[in-house]
């Protein structure tokens, strides 16, 4: 990566994302990437704790002469979504994000970049490596676990930090400052399936939905994206009465909080059908194809060899497949206030079929709590009905926008001062951890703002390289301002 990096700039800010990039940082596996932002910052002589969930906290003195300024907080997450391709050779556990630079922009080689949030931790770090910059004194708060549960943000416990202000540097969009998101919760869906021998005279095959978009399930879910669970239920569903197949497994997603690209079913087939079965899903394909348009064109539905001995009961096929075409996903509702703003939906992420059991994780966000909880309400009587079970975990708040806040006016007048022109206010439909960090500080102000990144929680992420050197240009200007 040293070749890498001698194209880049600033760069001190790219050396820290480079090395971080080489070490495993998935979720719940983030620990050893968290050490080494401890280590990086007692290098540079910073007063650090890791506290009992496995947060970072770092302190900084201020700049001399700047020591009686308000105290100002950096705050990122450590851990990534860790996607790959299909064919992709990566193990997460071990193996480091290979990087690339692509004309203006980052990208990893099958797998996710882990842009989301590493270049807000290199950002924290190379601000605390920065020597030139006049500030005041700084805390920076390195979170754990922030794309699978938020663990970090809600085991951060009140009275630890004293910030009056808190960046949060996990937005992804240049020009705009972010003051406001949804909050949300999981509905975990459940229910026990019978099986019996493969009927004889059939043949296994896996049937394939894969070469979709995907992308993030609060951020992209209006974008028009196909969700390769609900295509895969769609085609089974119309291909059953003609072709009998009896259904050994569906599976399909790899995060809640991502929109599904592949998905696929192991199906017992009369191999005499097999040509026919093909024709007819060519036909399918086409179909989804043109309903996807422009928004998701790399559809792709295929039949191969697979394998399987076993087969489900009847029953429990036939609710499976209503299930899933019954669960809602995407938009349910749009913001009357922010136009564009999406205030209510549900990511259908994940299904896997085990031995004796199937589950379905779903992700539904809101900016209105009552919204919420109605929709999850919904989504629990659509499993009641088709004999399944659910129960609702993972809540966590939204944020609310305070628009004529301090910071926000101290961040507006920076980016002119830099820039020329302000920055366009926004709240966003994803979860950021300012809501749970502002329920424990209620006092603290709070904004969120960074470079622009594309297609996060996919392997086809990728950073705008002269973004993030904007980024870092108004993230020193709003230190100095403070």
């Amino acid at each position: 990566m040293t070749a890498l990096l001698d194209t880049l700039e600033p760069k001190t800010f790219w050396s820290y994302f480079l090395e971080l990039s080489k070490i495993p940082r998935g979720s719940k596996n983030e620990a050893a990437a968290a050490a080494w932002v401890a280590d990086q910052a007692k290098a540079l002589g910073c007063e650090v704790e890791l506290d009992a969930v496995g947060n970072v906290i770092i302190r900084k003195q201020a700049t001399a002469g700047k020591e009686g300024r308000p105290t100002l907080c950096m705050q990122a997450h450590v851990d990534m979504v860790c996607e790959k391709n299909e064919g992709t050779e990566h193990d997460f556990l071990k193996d480091p994000i290979q990087v690339w630079k692509d004309g203006d922009v980052l990208r990893a080689k099958g797998t996710t970049l882990g842009a989301d949030n590493g270049i807000g931790v290199a950002g924290a770090l190379a601000v605390l490596a920065d020597k030139t910059i006049a500030h005041g004194p700084l805390e920076v708060l390195i979170t754990i676990d922030e794309e699978t549960g938020l663990t970090g943000a809600n085991g951060l416990q009140p009275g630890v930090l004293k910030a009056q202000y808190l960046l949060n540097l996990d937005s992804e969009e240049e020009g705009f400052l972010t003051i406001g998101c949804a909050g949300g919760e999981d509905t975990i869906v459940t229910r026990q399936l019978l099986r019996s021998a493969a009927p004889a005279s059939t043949k296994p095959f896996r049937l394939k939905v894969f070469g979709l978009k995907g992308g993030h399930s609060g951020i992209d879910i209006n974008a028009g994206r196909g969700n390769a669970i609900r295509i895969l239920a769609q085609v089974l569903s119309a291909l059953k009465p003609a072709f009998p197949f009896a259904l050994a497994g569906i599976k399909g997603g790899n995060k809640r909080n991502a929109i599904p690209r592949e998905a696929s079913a192991t199906l017992l087939l009369d191999p005499a059908q097999e040509q026919a079965f093909k024709t007819a899903l060519a036909g399918h394909e086409a179909h989804w194809r043109a309903a996807l348009g422009a928004h998701d064109p790399g559809l792709h539905l295929s039949l191969e060899a697979g394998e399987a001995t076993q087969v489900l009961a009847a029953a429990d096929t036939d609710a499976l497949l209503r299930l899933l075409l019954a669960l809602p996903h995407g938009v349910e509702a749009m913001s009357p206030d922010i136009a564009g703003l999406v205030q209510t939906s549900t990511n259908m992420g994940v299904i896997d079929t085990r031995e004796t059991e199937v589950e379905v994780n779903l992700l539904t966000r809101s900016s209105i709590n009552a919204s919420r909880t109605a929709l999850s309400e919904r989504i629990a009587a659509t499993c009641a009905l088709g004999g399944f079970q659910s129960h609702v975990t993972g809540g966590y708040p939204g944020w609310k926008p305070e628009p004529k806040a301090s910071l926000v006016q101290i961040v507006q007048d920076a980016n002119q001062k830099v820039f020329g022109k302000p920055l366009e206010i926004m709240a966003i439909h994803a979860g950021l951890e300012c809501g749970l960090i502002g329920e424990k500080y209620t006092s603290m102000e709070m904004v969120s703002f960074g470079p622009s990144m594309w297609d996060v929680h996919t392997p086809d992420e990728h950073v705008n390289v002269p973004s993030v050197g904007n980024f870092w240009k108004l993230l020193v200007a709003v230190l100095e301002a403070v």
